[in-house]
C-alpha cells in the first residue's frame, strides 16, 4: 500500500444462491468500516434493493442471459438458499443499519450485455445455453454437492471456465475485475479508506490482485471461509 494512504479493503466472496446472512453479519460486524461496495450497477441495484414488483433486471437481455437468471432462481430454491442476489440485499441492509454509504462498483448491465453480444463466439453461446438447460433439471443433492466442491476448490471451476469458454471468462471476470478495482480505488481516494466489498467468489483473487496493483491494502475472505464464519473476530481499527 502506498505510504500514508491508509486505504484498507476487505473483499468478501459470496455465492449468489446461498443464504449468507449470518456469516455476512459476523464478518462485517467485526470490522471498522467507512462504507460497503456491492457487485451491482444502478440498474440491478434498482431491482434487488428497490421495492418488490419493479422491473426485472434481465428485461431486454438476450435469451441465454434470461435463461441463466432462471437457473439461478431454481438453484437457490433447490438448496434452500433463497433468491439470487439476496446476499447483496443483506450487505445493503447491514450498511444501512450501520449508517454506512453503499457504493455500486460493477459495470452497467447494458454495457456488459453489449460486450457479450459483440465478442462471445457462437460455440460458446451454445455451450452456455446447454449448460443452463442442464442446470434447470439438476437434483438438489447434486447442486449441494457441487457447491461444497466449489467451496473447497474454486480455482478448479475457474480454470475449467477459462478452458471451455476463454472469451466468457475474460469478459465476465478479467475485464470487470479491472473496472471494479478502478472504482474501488477511487472510492478510497475520495475519503472512504476502510471499505468492505461484496462480490461473487470467482472475482475475489483477480479483484484482490487488481486492487493491490493500485496500492490498496487488501484482505480477502473467500466463500469457503465466509460460509464458516459464525462469530465476530476482533474489530479491525
Amino acid at each position: 500500500m502506498a505510504a500514508g494512504l491508509g486505504r484498507r479493503v476487505v473483499v468478501l466472496g459470496v455465492a449468489h444462491v446461498v443464504d449468507l446472512e449470518a456469516p455476512l453479519r459476523a464478518a462485517l460486524g467485526a470490522r471498522a468500516l467507512d462504507g460497503v461496495a456491492l457487485e451491482l450497477d444502478a440498474q440491478r441495484a434498482a431491482v434487488l434493493l428497490g421495492p418488490p414488483g419493479g422491473p426485472r433486471s434481465t428485461a431486454g437481455a438476450p435469451f441465454v442471459f434470461r435463461l441463466w437468471a432462471l437457473v439461478q432462481r431454481r438453484l437457490g430454491s433447490a438448496i434452500g438458499g433463497g433468491d439470487a442476489g439476496e446476499e447483496m440485499r443483506v450487505a445493503a441492509r447491514i450498511a444501512q443499519e450501520r449508517r454506512l454509504p453503499v457504493f455500486l462498483v460493477d459495470d452497467p448491465l447494458p454495457a456488459t450485455i453489449a460486450a457479450f453480444a459483440r465478442a462471445l463466439p457462437f460455440k460458446e453461446r451454445i455451450g452456455l445455453l446447454l449448460t443452463a438447460v442442464v442446470g434447470l433439471f439438476l437434483p438438489s443433492r447434486v447442486v449441494e454437492g457441487e457447491m461444497d466442491r466449489y467451496a473447497e476448490s474454486p480455482e478448479e471451476f475457474t480454470d475449467e471456465l477459462r478452458r471451455v469458454s476463454p472469451v466468457l471468462a475474460h469478459l465476465l471476470l478479467d475485464v470487470r475485475n479491472e473496472h471494479m478495482a478502478e472504482r474501488i480505488a477511487s472510492i478510497g481516494v475520495a475519503g472512504v479508506p476502510r471499505l468492505a466489498v461484496v462480490v461473487g467468489d470467482a472475482h475475489v483473487p483477480g479483484l484482490a490482485t487488481a486492487l493491490r496493483t493500485r496500492g490498496v491494502d487488501v484482505e480477502t475472505i473467500p466463500f469457503r471461509e465466509l460460509r464458516r464464519t459464525t462469530a465476530p473476530s476482533p474489530t479491525t481499527s
